[in-house]
């Protein structure tokens, strides 16, 4: 069709082929924790310049493949940590004395159009948002954001809330406490790539932009929706499984009325 570029026609930027040549070196020629040869040696080896050598560069070390050390130079970087994902293996959300998360803060506010249809509860009621990192051999892994309706905690104890609605400490354990009483009798997961914005990116401590993996879990308890939790985890230096199997496995939540 006259207008349509075909994909044939599409021209691989130069920095992405010598990204793949250069995986293929660094499988064939090194190992974890050695480092690579300086810029002009590599762009000379490969006929590149150097401009188009760091972008190949940049990009590997978005991917997790490389990492960039001040003082030493381009190492080549660990295969990523296996992050099981599944409420066996990670704890039910409500798991406030579960060690490989660390609260943040929360937020209670009045729930978006948005989160409102998400969570299956009238626009305007209150959520509760606990703000998480998830912590893999002493490594922050991801962010989580876990939204629980009011309604699901009504024994939750009030507490002066601070300016901009970021409330104390001690907010976030009274929250995971309440949903730690419930019997979770459902749940779904779901996960896509995203790039990290700029709030994520500096909690997981990497500049924006950076390849994420994002895993949208739905908890029901007694039959209702009672937790939505959404995890940013770092696509460079992590990958997610999920069960024994490899498969995802999860117990479809009721849909509310």
């Amino acid at each position: 069709m006259q207008g349509t570029q075909s994909a044939q026609g599409v021209q691989e930027p130069k920095y992405w082929h010598l990204r793949t040549v250069l995986v293929r070196t660094i499988d064939r020629e090194f190992s974890t924790g050695q480092v690579l040869p300086n810029e002009r040696e590599l762009a000379a080896r490969f006929g590149v310049a150097r401009a188009t050598l760091r972008q190949a560069l940049d990009q590997l070390e978005l991917e997790g493949r490389l990492v960039r050390r001040r003082g030493i130079g381009t190492l080549i970087a660990a295969p990523r940590v296996g992050v099981p994902v599944g409420r066996r293996d990670e704890g039910w959300p409500g798991s406030a004395r579960n060690q490989a998360w660390r609260s943040v803060d929360c937020v209670s506010a009045p729930a978006s159009a948005r989160l409102a249809a998400a969570l299956g509860i009238p626009e305007g009621e209150t959520v509760h948002t606990v703000r998480r990192l998830r912590l893999v051999e002493g490594l922050t892994m991801a962010v989580e954001s876990l939204h629980v309706p009011d309604s699901a905690v009504p024994h939750l104890p009030a507490v002066p809330q601070l300016i901009g609605g970021a409330a104390e400490p001690d907010r976030s354990r009274s929250v995971l406490r309440q949903l730690e009483r419930l019997g979770v009798d459902g749940e779904s997961r779901a996960v896509e790539l995203g790039v990290a914005e700029a709030e994520e990116a500096a909690l997981l401590e990497r500049p924006p932009g950076t390849p994420v993996l994002v895993v949208t879990s739905q908890y029901a308890a007694a039959g209702r929706l009672v937790a939505l939790a959404v995890s940013t985890y770092r696509a460079d230096t992590c990958k997610l499984t999920f069960g024994e199997t490899g498969l995802v496995e999860v117990t479809p939540v009721a849909k509310t009325a």
